[in-house]
């Protein structure tokens, strides 16, 4: 009986192996397909990371990017950045049975993702589909058992639906970064499990729900850059775990809610740029491990209490632009970790807390643009690492305090529109950039102290009462780029040497007592734009150099004892737009081209000089007689020799023009196209069929959001081309096409080329020079510290000719690595869509910055961000979609902020470059980390143009030992 038994045991387990087998073997069967699925809808896999995949290998659990459980079953599927590209088909890894983890983000799919996606999977607890091109509505349903859902940074539309709220499981929501409209679904508090929420850089409108207090286990909660408005709801303060609340960038009303003050774990509040009144609670000074609180650019009042100084762990403090009023509190003086005190623009009133800086840890204080009175304190450099001092418009007296002088840490110092008083003290600092104390009553012969300041690009002594020689010292400042000395009481002669101050862009020395001659020195400045000399009492002729000066804009030399001509070739300046040279002993005739065709009046005046235009005022000028009775003949000779050559010209240049102007040709269809080309030599070899033949799904190299790119050629020399086709071409500004003319007739070497563009009703192409080259993100990880250096600096060259050489000024609108081709010389090649002009809406990216992101409109500055950015990424291997930007920081920029200030550079550094980093490569690294934080400053007015990103890489890069500081934390 028992052997009965035993054998039917051994038949059921037998039986039941077998069925598992089966159930497997069919599972497995079942998955491969849909991993064969998904491979085939992959159409660009540029590093080839899917070679792998091949069904006929034994497993699939050995395929890159799979991970396997103990049954063969796949458990994981991590294909983050990969720069793959292509659409979901609605079979597709989603449906895997028994999948965990799904990870596609930071590559280059599109389309619309599955309706199915949260219906086909309960076993899913990990997907991540951020950073990508998905566009359309985010699918209704739910996964009870997800935890971590990130749909960050793609084209997602519509509202947040209503079913997220059956999430029950979610610990990690982003949202961020899409094109959600609507409210915030009073549903999402239901997830009383979520930590993260982050719904930032959407378009969602109306209040925030009051329910949000269901929400107690969350710590993280980020919903600025949106249009978000009401007040606060009171019941955030019962989120107790809470340690970072960021609403910035909203239209929220009313007073902050004094309930705040109970969210003890509190690290980061941030609610800048809303519409709050009122005075802030006494109750967020109870929060004691605040580290940075920042309610700037509000409508907030009252005074700050004593009761500040309970906040012994706060680093950074912005309160500016704002209505508080008062005396700045002694108690911020105890705080022992405050490291940047930023009260500007407000109602402050009485002295600056003398002790302020003893006992702290300044790195920043800007107090500008209040009513603040008394003297500097004495101990605000007593950190050794202040580097920003920020005191102008006030009303501050007294000396400025004699142990700034040894102040070796500081660069920006703005101490302009006060009445300080006494000698210049600090002359000798390595650091200093920016200088400017304007407007005060200094006085003291400065031109006999011995200055040391290498890398000084701006200073301004203007309006004190200075005197003695001009400065012989500034000559050991060889970036100087912005000098002005006006309005004091300087004399004897321009020294010739200011010419080899070759960086210098602007010179103002009007208002003093100089005599003698303008130096022909002056000339070798070659990049001077506004040169002011006026009210001095300067002798001599005009020097004849100054129009060799190519980028002179602006020339003032009225109130002076000059004589003589003016220089005809003065007139020659394509540059200059005003000129003044009123009350001086000219003669002669006006030059009667450039800036002197339709001067004023009032710039001419004063002297002896006639002819111009009628604006003018001046006499005509008298003819002279001619001298010999050839000069008729000689000038109808040659005369007619010139219509002849003028006429030959003229026949081959129409020819080739007719070649650029629009044509309307029919393809083989039978539609009708207009065709314009750009270049002479594409119009003769380039069809219309041409263009239709390359758009084949086997030619397509790109998607993005803006249009498909395919490879195409000429079928009559196989010339290489890139046809890019136009999504939504309806919605396209009127002024479109236009200014894509004006864009086809640039040439650059770092930019590719638009050679032209097609269009009839059935849609619209562009047409680009084919570049053979991969982009820099595909290659950024593998590149050399040098290589980098050469990109960024070919980038910013691109980038300086499309703000500064082009009118109106072209913008890249995402500025960003998946924009720059790294051509087969190594070169970078900025590439486009299609050309933006200030205030054109934006393409979402995480590249765009945050104003643009908030008010949807693209300007120069938000190219310079995006610009920084790259910069980032060259020097730290790092992407903005990193996951540690994720939980830690609010963004890179934050991280790079954090690591620049208080990490040594092998804390952030690639290390694929750290090896590479010698003494000269290290100060090239950290100027560049500078100048790239710089460009992505908070307030757009702070960062730099492009022509000064371009000037400062080069400049580092040339003089390498040193090393240029430039300010990154301040508007002003």
């Amino acid at each position: 009986m028992a052997n009965k038994k035993g054998a039917n045991a051994v038949v059921l387990f037998v039986f039941m192996f077998l069925i598992n087998f089966v159930v497997s073997e069919s599972d497995n069967g079942r998955e491969l397909e849909l991993l064969l699925s998904f491979r085939s809808s992959i159409v660009h896999d540029p590093s080839g990371f899917l070679s792998n995949w091949d069904p006929s290998a034994t497993t699939f659990c050995q395929w890159h990017g799979i991970t396997c459980n103990n049954l063969s079953h796949v458990e994981t599927l991590d294909l983050s950045a990969k720069n793959l590209s292509g659409i979901l088909v609605s079979s597709s890894v989603f449906n895997l049975p028994f999948v965990k983890t799904l990870n596609l983000s930071n590559n280059h799919l599109y389309g619309e993702i599955p309706p199915d996606i949260f219906f086909a999977n309960s076993s899913l607890r990990y997907l991540n589909l951020s950073n990508n091109n998905f566009r359309g509505h985010i699918p209704n349903g739910f996964i009870s058992g997800l935890v971590i859902l990130d749909l960050s940074n793609n084209m997602f539309s519509g509202k947040i639906p209503r079913e997220i709220g059956l999430f029950s499981g979610l610990k990690f929501l982003d949202l961020g970064g899409n094109v959600l409209l609507g409210k915030i679904p009073i549903s999402i508090s239901n997830i009383t499990t979520l930590k993260y929420l982050t719904l930032a850089s959407n378009e969602l409108v109306g209040s925030i729900p009051h329910e949000i207090g269901k929400m107690k286990s969350l710590k993280w909660i980020y919903l600025g850059y949106n249009n978000l408005s009401g007040e606060i709801p009171k019941e955030i303060g019962v989120l107790t775990c809470l340690n970072h609340l960021d609403l910035v960038y909203n239209n929220l009303t009313g007073q902050i809610p004094s309930s705040i003050g109970n969210l003890k774990d509190l690290n980061y509040l941030f609610l800048y740029q809303n519409k709050l009144t009122g005075s802030i609670p006494n109750s967020i000074f109870g929060l004691k491990k605040l580290v940075s609180l920042d309610l700037s650019d509000n409508s907030l009042s009252g005074e700050i209490p004593e009761l500040v100084a309970q906040l012994r762990n706060l680093e950074i403090l912005h309160l500016f632009g704002n209505r508080f009023s008062g005396r700045i509190p002694n108690a911020l003086t105890s705080l022992p970790n405050l490291q940047v005190l930023q009260l500007w623009s407000n109602r402050f009133s009485g002295q600056i807390p003398q002790s302020l800086g003893r006992y702290n840890n300044l790195t920043v204080v800007d107090l500008s643009t209040n009513n603040l009175s008394g003297r500097i304190p004495d101990g605000l450099c007593s950190s050794g690492r202040l580097f920003k001092l920020i005191l102008f418009s006030n009303s501050l007296e007294g000396e400025i305090p004699r142990n700034l002088s040894t102040c070796t840490s500081l660069q920006r110092v703005r101490l302009q529109n006060n009445r300080l008083v006494g000698e210049l003290s600090f002359t000798k600092l390595p650091l200093v950039y920016f200088l400017d104390v304007s407007n005060n009553n200094l006085s003291g012969n400065i031109g006999e102290q011995n200055w040391d300041m290498p890398l000084l690009e701006m200073l301004s002594l203007a309006g004190n009462r200075f005197s003695g020689k001009l400065l012989p010292h500034l000559m050991n400042a060889p970036k100087i780029e912005f000098l002005d000395l006006s309005g004091n009481e300087f004399s004897g002669t321009i020294n010739p040497r200011f010419g080899t101050l070759t960086e210098l862009m602007q010179l103002s020395l009007s208002e003093n007592k100089l005599s003698g001659e303008i130096p022909e020195d002056l000339s070798s400045c070659k990049k001077l734009v506004r040169l002011d000399l006026s009210h001095n009492q300067l002798s001599g002729q005009i020097p004849s150099g100054l129009a060799d000066m190519p980028v002179l804009g602006h020339l003032d030399l009225s109130e002076n004892r000059l004589s003589g001509e003016i220089p005809v070739k003065l007139g020659q300046i394509e540059s200059l737009v005003q000129v003044n040279i009123s009350y001086n002993h000219l003669t002669g005739a006006l030059p009667s081209t450039g800036a002197f065709l339709a001067i004023k009046e009032s710039a001419v005046a004063g002297n002896d000089l006639c002819g111009g235009d009628t604006t003018s005022g001046l006499p005509p000028c008298k003819k002279l007689k001619n001298r010999a009775n050839w000069w008729p003949f000689m000038a109808c000779s040659f005369a007619g020799l010139l219509l002849l050559v003028i006429t030959g010209f003229g026949f081959l240049f129409m020819r080739g023009r007719n070649n650029l102007e629009p044509k309307r040709v029919e393809n083989g269809d039978g539609s009708i196209w207009e065709l314009q080309f750009f270049d002479p030599k594409v119009s003769k070899s380039v069809t219309m069929d041409d263009i239709t033949l390359s758009l084949k799904e086997s030619n397509v190299i790109s998607r993005c959001k803006e249009g498909v790119s395919f490879k195409g050629k000429s079928v009559s020399n196989d010339l290489q081309i890139v046809v890019k086709e136009m999504h939504q071409v309806s919605s396209l500004p009127a002024s479109f096409w236009s200014e894509i003319t004006e864009f086809g007739k640039l040439q650059h070497p770092n930019i590719v080329k638009l050679i032209g563009k097609c269009r009839s009703d059935k849609g619209a192409y562009l047409v680009y020079e084919y570049v053979e080259g991969k982009l820099l993100s595909e290659i950024l990880g593998n590149l050399s510290w040098e290589r980098r250096w050469k990109i960024a600096i070919g980038t910013a060259k691109a980038l300086r000719f499309l703000h500064s050489r082009c009118s109106p000024s072209v913008l890249v609108g995402d500025m960003s690595p998946e924009r720059i081709i790294i051509d087969a010389k190594d070169e970078p090649r900025l590439q486009f869509i299609f050309p933006f002009v200030d205030n054109h809406p934006l393409l979402p990216s995480s590249y765009v910055a945050p104003e643009a992101r908030e008010n949807k409109k693209m300007n120069e500055k938000s190219d310079i961000y995006g610009m920084g950015l790259i910069l980032i990424e060259l020097l730290t291997g790092k992407t903005p979609a990193d996951a540690e930007f994720k939980v830690q920081y609010s963004s890179m920029v934050e991280w790079a902020r954090y690591c620049y200030s208080d990490c040594h550079l092998d804390m952030w550094v690639d290390p694929v470059i750290k090896s590479q980093a010698s003494i000269n490569n290290q100060n090239q690294i950290v100027a560049a980390m500078n100048l790239a934080l710089h460009c992505t400053a908070g307030d757009p007015t702070a960062r730099p143009c492009a022509a000064d990103v371009f000037e400062t890489l080069k400049s580092a890069f040339r003089t390498s030992s040193c090393l240029p500081s430039l300010n990154f934390s301040s508007p002003v």
